[in-house]
């Protein structure tokens, strides 16, 4: 074990066994780094134990607690819980998103619906918004007893999700599927519905507070000198009109301009759309590239072209001027006076993009920072008061689990607020590190790869990544280590060397008789996930004597019969 574990046993070794015990192990919880790192605030360990077991439903429901879109996340999120798995130091990171997605589908082909847990408060919620945030908050907030209503401004609910993301990443079925059954839990959503007058909507409504979810569809620009410029649009245009069977004639050579995700998905939709080449020009290098290494590698691997450290300075025709760029020490780009030229059919813009909160600022109290988000306190409460706001609307991490995430902490704070308390989050457990584990046993396990369609197949907007079997989800499930969490392997109850340890039966874990406990703490070295931890016990203030000053026998100390 490394050095921490290790001056972990030595200290409580030398506080163990003798004729005074002073230690006495206790289970207790800890935050495995899945959990820690997930936007949603997803029980993760929870949910993959349940589901290594094939307990398919419970797993589920578990899951659903926190995030109501486990098919949607399956597809799309970008499982910072896998860089934080612990599994990572042995072969490989537990592949979390294929089983959520594998819960995800198999609850929609089960038809298993949403749990309520609240009885109907009487409150009613105004949502702006159908994306991640807004759906998220709807299903936390009706399951805490309240009606809501979802007014969204385009023709089909999800936002970003429906028209921003392609659907050879989320088949728009999928996604509508699990939205659908939101809806079935009593939440109304009322499409092309544009709210211009936020507070006139909520006197109609007669609702008692709103939460503002409208994300940030707006695509950014720049300015770039052009004359008789070739077709220019941006990827958010692009991505949506695709969506909507309005697709552009982009030409067989397009130019994408960006380095994030949205870069990635726009020159892939444009090989769909039938372009011969399709190059993404983007000013820094691929380590300081805000697109996720993923996500570059799949587009390489279907043809698309990337040019660093170049930036577009003029557009004459369909010709581009573009500038190499260095990096400093700081990885700022700057310009090296070094030109060439490119051709391009059509350029595409993907450099980020702004929200459109215009209609909020009518509403006293609401402030804005200079990209149009709406500044909100650490409740989720803008300046005007019952008007909350969260996802791509607010500053911070813009991705479908984040606003999910929001969209959960909303809720919480909205119900608090409509209650006249505050809700305050309860304290997390202590995290465990690979170091803190304890694996003498260890048997390679390899990660499940998900099947993908061969690259010759990838003309059409078809799922590419296809999702695991029960088998292989079960399997993958089954590779998590429970780091910090007892999952009831009984090496503790077979380690202990006076049967001080009784097992409560599946599920209820452990008892130690305090009679018969020595603290010898084997008990807490064998524990392979560190769920057990030496507590200090006090001295007892007198104990008998022998003739040198020795204790006489253990404190509570009795031999089993």
């Amino acid at each position: 074990m490394l050095k921490q574990a290790d001056a972990t046993r030595t200290r409580a070794a030398a506080h163990g066994t003798g004729a005074l015990r002073r230690q006495l192990p206790a289970w207790i919880e800890h935050l495995p780094p899945c959990n820690a790192a997930c936007p949603a605030g997803e029980n993760i360990q929870a949910w993959l134990d349940l589901a290594q077991a094939g307990r398919y439903r419970a797993a589920w429901e578990t899951l659903v607690r926190d995030n109501p879109l486990p098919a949607v996340h399956g597809r799309v999120c970008y499982h910072p819980c896998e860089t934080g798995c612990n599994r990572v130091e042995l072969d490989a990171a537990v592949s979390i998103h294929a089983v959520e997605r594998f819960l995800g589908d198999l609850a929609t082909a089960e038809g298993w619906p949403y749990p309520v847990d609240a009885e109907p408060s009487g409150r009613r919620v105004l949502v702006v918004g159908a994306g991640p945030s807004g759906l998220s908050a709807a299903y936390h907030l009706t399951r805490l007893g309240h009606a809501v209503e979802i007014y969204e401004a385009g023709p089909l609910p999800g936002g970003m999700m429906h028209f921003g993301i392609p659907a050879y990443r989320l088949p728009r079925a999928d996604l509508l599927r699990e939205i659908g059954r939101i809806e079935a839990m009593g939440v109304k959503i009322v499409t092309n519905h544009r709210v211009d007058d936020l507070l006139a909507e909520m006197k109609a409504g007669e609702f008692d507070a709103v939460f503002i979810a409208i994300g940030a569809g707006i695509g950014k620009h720049v300015e770039i000198p052009a004359r008789d410029a070739v077709r220019v649009l941006d990827a958010v245009s692009l991505l949506h009109n695709v969506t909507t069977g309005e697709a552009p004639l982009l030409g067989r050579r397009v130019v994408v301009y960006g380095g994030g995700n949205t870069a990635m998905d726009a020159a892939r939709t444009a090989k769909r759309l039938g372009a011969d080449e399709a190059l993404i020009v983007y000013r820094r290098d691929r380590a300081h590239m805000p697109a996720h290494a993923f996500e570059a590698d799949e587009a390489i691997e279907e043809g698309v072209k990337i040019k660093w450290l170049t930036s577009i300075k003029e557009i004459i025709g369909p010709e581009l001027t573009v500038e190499a760029m260095e990096l400093d020490a700081g990885g700022r780009p700057r310009p090296t006076g070094r030109f060439e030229t490119l051709h391009a059919d059509a350029i595409v813009l993907a450099l980020g993009q702004d929200t459109d909160s215009g209609f909020l600022r009518q509403v006293p109290g609401i402030e804005f920072t200079t990209n149009g988000s709406i500044e909100v306190g650490p409740d989720m409460m803008t300046g005007h008061p019952g008007v909350f706001a969260g996802g791509d609307t607010v500053p911070g991490v813009r991705s479908v689990t984040t606003a999910v995430g929001h969209g959960k902490q909303a809720a919480r704070y909205i119900d608090a607020w409509l209650q006249g308390v505050r809700y305050a989050q309860s304290p997390k457990h202590p995290p465990v590190s690979f170091d803190m584990l304890d694996l003498p046993v260890f048997l390679e396990a390899a990660r499940k790869a998900e099947p993908q369609l061969p690259l010759t197949a990838r003309v059409t907007f078809d799922e590419v990544v296809q999702g695991l079997s029960e088998l292989e989800a079960r399997f993958e499930a089954g590779r998590c280590l429970s780091c910090g969490n007892c999952f009831e392997c009984d090496s503790c109850l077979a380690a202990c060397p006076e049967q001080a340890i009784t097992s409560l039966g599946d599920g209820h874990g452990y008892r130690v008789e305090a009679d018969l406990c020595t603290g010898c703490g084997i008990c807490f070295e064998q524990c392979p996930c560190h769920a057990i931890e030496m507590s200090p016990e006090a001295e007892p203030p007198a104990t008998p004597l022998g003739t040198f000053g020795e204790p006489l026998a253990p404190h509570r100390f009795q031999l089993r019969e």
